[in-house]
């Protein structure tokens, strides 16, 4: 099995560990170390990444539970650079993907995809032992949390009617999902609910359990579906082709965030200052250099990574195979910490975010009166003056 310990750190050299040993001997070493005096976590996760075990990758998944910050980072780097290899933690040794129903449960979910604001469909149902069906019925936002949520009882022929009127009004069809998949998202939406705006789903937590007997799964648990669905697909980068797919061309950064870096690129371009074309471009990539590395980590990099895995679950369900495959490559790459600045498919992605809000500001620009002139407009309209004032005089 091929293994990348030929790099450590020198305190883990000094400590005992030897980079050359099997990888099985290696990773023996290194459980043995971890938590003894002068190593350090972050040390043993570099270490973990060349060692081509699924053991290995099943201690990163372990330390990454409560870990942040840089160690976080330096694991999900290790992890990347394993699963890159082809190297993934021992199914048993992994949280489930699902939850097991209840018994007699009979639940089931639908999604629809995320409109232009970022706000999308979500219904739990489950049949009622009298007849019937009882319908959890929730708007979510990707920014804003659980929007609304509603629990009611209706007939399957209702039900039947409500989704073939719904999907002509919006335009979109409501795709099948796994319930616990739905319900996770409704949970997580709950929990992003800002505290002032939760009077608005009022008891969601209460009428949940009237569905769904168990408790909410919780973020650090879950691994999304997709990761397994689309195993084979994460190891090639995500293509440039995906842009052309409106759920992920569509999807907007929120603009207070981004309208820093797109006014710096947009001034590089209409800098008086007298730049090459091949300057200015190599002005804009650091920009958007700075972007990757400063905007999609933390909060903003995991909603984005959840919006990818979500819509990577729909195109899979909609007869998008290979554009499941590379919107489940590009949320891989956000999940493991990858150096977004070197993968094509997120330049193009920022570049468009930063276009997004030039081309806005430049419409909204154009449809509102000049107030500030540039020397050249306010010479040639003193000038026009001018001309006007002499005709009249004649």
């Amino acid at each position: 099995m091929p293994k990348e310990t030929s790099q450590a750190d020198p305190q883990l050299r000094a400590a005992g560990f030897d980079p050359a040993a099997p990888p099985e001997q290696a990773f023996t070493a290194l459980r043995a170390l971890r938590g003894q005096s002068g190593v350090t976590d972050a040390m043993i996760a570099q270490a973990l990444g060349g060692i081509s075990l699924p053991e290995a990758a099943a201690m990163l998944v372990e330390m990454e539970t409560g870990a942040s910050g840089g160690l976080r980072r330096e694991i999900r780097r290790a992890l990347f650079k394993l699963r890159q290899r082809g190297v993934a933690p021992h199914p048993a040794e992994t949280s489930a993907t699902a939850p097991e129903p209840a018994r007699g449960a009979d639940l089931t979910g639908l999604l629809s995809v995320a409109d232009a604001s970022g706000v999308r469909i979500a219904w739990l149902v489950k049949a009622r032992s009298g007849g019937g069906l009882r319908r959890l019925w929730c708007l979510v936002s990707e920014s804003e949390g659980l929007l609304g949520a509603t629990l009611e009882s209706v007939t399957r022929k209702e039900y039947r009617a409500d989704r073939v009127e719904i999907e002509r009004r919006a335009g979109t069809p409501l795709v099948d999902a796994d319930w616990w998949l739905v319900d996770f998202i409704l949970c997580e939406a709950y929990r992003h609910t800002p505290e002032i705006r939760r009077a608005r789903v009022g008891n969601f937590l209460t009428i949940r359990t009237e569905l769904v007997s168990s408790a909410p799964q919780l973020e650090l648990d879950f691994r999304h579906p997709i990761y397994e669905e689309m195993a084979a697909a994460l190891a090639a980068e995500p293509a440039l082709d995906l842009m052309q797919e409106p759920d992920i061309a569509g999807h907007r950064l929120p603009t207070a965030t981004i309208k820093p870096y797109a006014d710096e690129a947009a001034s590089l371009r209409q800098s008086v200052i007298v730049l090459s074309r091949i300057q200015q471009e190599e002005r804009v990539n650091t920009v958007v250099d700075r972007a990757l590395q400063e905007l999609l980590i933390g909060d903003r990099g995991y909603r984005l990574r959840r919006a990818f895995e979500d819509t990577a679950y729909l195109f899979a369900r909609s007869g998008k195979r290979a554009q499941a495959g590379w919107a489940a490559a590009a949320a891989a790459r956000l999940r493991d910490g990858a150096d977004l600045k070197r993968i094509p498919f997120f330049q193009t992605f920022m570049r468009a975010q930063l276009g997004a809000i030039v081309a806005e500001q430049e419409e909204k620009s154009s449809e509102e009166p000049r107030l500030i002139m540039t020397p050249a407009e306010a010479m040639r309209a003193r000038q026009q003056a001018q001309a006007r004032l002499r005709g009249r005089g004649r």
